[in-house]
């Protein structure tokens, strides 16, 4: 068991305070700490990175694993906080992006139950508007649950959507026995956003045959089939885009294949990769349990798309099956040609640390060239220049929070948020005097924060001063001794007035006790190692060690 590797209590307790103390005006937030191993250079694209990273690893009474607060953020590229969604999104949130409807910005993501032994998840679509309210829920047509895999908007009024739908079927033919009855009915719809009507629907075991399952019913590690929470995944839908001409994509993780759809009567036209390709694919082009599938171009015969290759399918922790196909995953740009029907890898985009991610990723190509990589379970972000050079890495947490934390999927946007929220003050006496510090959740316009104190119970104010905003939290020292209440006021670029803050009364700050030493932490670990009894428990003292920060 995990819980071996650190028993101590100083040890314990020291990792998660790492999560507190960032923000004096809201010490509710314990936001993850990217952990930045390449600084963003100037080639970088332009806007926030959006993630929604979470624990891979479960809480225990003697362990707790971060983030501390998993839900959707939106970062810049120095990991200073922008917004944190723990406890909008609420229950599980995963799949976190900016996106159009009708015209105007918006955030969505799924917000439902997470099952990781199975990679399913049953919810539904939040959307929200730019000040961060909702504004519309999304649910499956057909009696049906969304899954977590995608939500994807097309021309600003439809989304599509997966389903993991269990049915019984006769598996025998496939190796099952009389009580392996369940498999997995991978289902994707089209849907009106604002209706919900439901536009389109497509089921994989209308159109193919579990003959193409690269993991068989048994030994299970797709599911055994032997009841509807363990059907047996033979295709595993994980994303779906859809083109100019109606067509659809799709990425099929347990068959290692991508399928263009018909739109019209749901025929396959092509399939890339996997056990019956349409195409043939060179070594350097081939790929397996792969995710996010997009269209890049189209033009005549040749479509250009790209994807996160996987190469590997397996548990987080090191236990049961694994099935590797390459020594690393990456960031894949495949063209095929439906003349010559060749397929060939135009860029390969490859990770600094030789990340393998057993489960989850993306690849989101911009416009400029550059590529962002998000690497899964293993809980990293690598954006890259066209030719492959990466310009900026980060992991999802730092220190011992950073151990097993994941993402689903990463993003670039440029965004412009408004919070209806006020901004958060807090004033603060402490031995050198008053601080003033606030911050405002979601806020992307603020250029400059005015300080006031408040002289009377009329409301009456005098300027004490201002500050550049910095980051999330931007701070004052005030240099009288008279002031016991303090406001702020948001202006932005053009010095037009945002929002005002409340009233802060003054009080006695308090300070974070003494942190222990880093070599009980270190001894801890080393002595761990030398009792490990399996490649889950080395695997973790090895990336606590990798991660462990200077000083915890």
């Amino acid at each position: 068991m995990k819980s071996t590797l650190f028993l101590g209590t100083t040890l314990m307790l020291s990792p998660l305070a790492a999560a507190d103390w960032q923000f004096k005006s809201r010490s509710d937030l314990a936001p993850p700490r990217l952990n930045i191993t390449i600084p963003a250079t100037e080639d970088v694209e332009k806007g926030y990175l959006f993630v929604a990273p979470f624990a891979g690893f479960p809480d225990t009474p003697t362990e707790q694993h971060g983030p501390r607060q998993a839900g959707p953020y939106i970062f810049r590229d120095n990991g200073d906080l922008v917004w944190s969604g723990y406890g909008i999104y609420s229950i599980w949130s995963t799949n976190f992006q900016a996106g159009r409807w009708r015209g105007k910005d918006i955030l969505f993501s799924f917000e439902g139950d997470h099952n990781p032994g199975y990679g399913h998840g049953h919810g539904h679509i939040t959307i929200m508007d730019n000040h961060y309210e909702t504004i519309r829920e999304l649910r499956a047509g057909n009696h049906k649950l969304v899954d977590k895999h995608e939500f994807h908007i097309v021309n600003e009024e439809t989304g599509l959507i997966q389903i993991y739908q269990p049915v019984p079927r006769d598996l025998t033919a496939w190796g099952g026995s009389v009580e392996q009855q369940w498999v997995v009915n991978s289902i994707f719809q089209e849907l009106d956003i604002a209706t919900g009507k439901l536009l389109f629907e497509w089921a994989s075991l209308d159109h193919v045959s579990p003959d193409e399952a690269i993991l068989p019913i048994n030994p299970g590690q797709a599911g055994s089939g032997f009841n509807s929470s363990d059907a047996w995944d033979y295709f595993h839908i994980n994303s779906v885009d859809k083109d100019s001409d109606g067509n659809y994509l799709i990425s099929a993780r347990d068959a290692c294949s991508i399928h263009k759809i018909n739109g019209t009567d749901g025929s396959i036209i092509w399939k890339l990769n996997g056990k019956d390709s349409s195409f043939k694919v060179p070594k350097k082009a081939e790929f397996c349990f792969q995710h996010h599938a997009r269209f890049l171009s189209q033009q005549d015969d040749v479509e250009v798309i790209s994807l996160y290759d996987n190469s590997a399918h397996g548990t987080e922790h090191g236990g049961g099956s694994e099935v590797h196909t390459a020594p690393t995953s990456s960031g894949k740009i495949i063209k095929v040609n439906t003349t010559s029907w060749q397929a060939e890898l135009l860029q390969g985009f490859f990770p600094p640390d030789d990340l393998l991610s057993k489960s989850q990723g993306s690849t989101q190509i911009f416009p400029n060239g550059n590529a962002l990589v998000n690497w899964g379970s293993s809980g990293a972000v690598t954006e890259y220049l066209p030719d492959g050079t990466p310009i900026f890495h980060a992991y999802m947490d730092s220190g011992y929070l950073g151990l097993g934390v994941e993402n689903y999927r990463a993003f670039r946007y440029n965004w412009t948020g408004i919070p209806n929220e006020e901004p958060a003050i807090v004033a603060l006496k402490g031995e050198e005097g008053v601080t003033a510090y606030v911050s405002w959740n979601g806020d992307t316009e603020t250029k400059t924060w005015r300080f006031y104190a408040l002289n009377d119970d009329y409301g009456s104010r005098e300027f004490l001063g201002e500050a550049t905003r910095t980051g999330f939290e931007t701070s004052l020292r005030i240099h009288r001794a008279d002031v016991v209440a303090i406001s702020t006021e948001a202006v932005d670029i053009n010095g037009r007035s945002l929002r005002n803050t409340g009233i802060a009364s003054v009080e006695q700050e308090i300070k974070p006790g003494k942190k222990p030493a880093v070599h009980t932490a270190e001894t801890t670990a080393q002595k761990a190692m030398g009792q490990s009894s399996s490649r889950w428990q080395e695997y973790g003292v090895l990336k606590y060690l990798r991660f462990r920060p200077a000083e915890l």
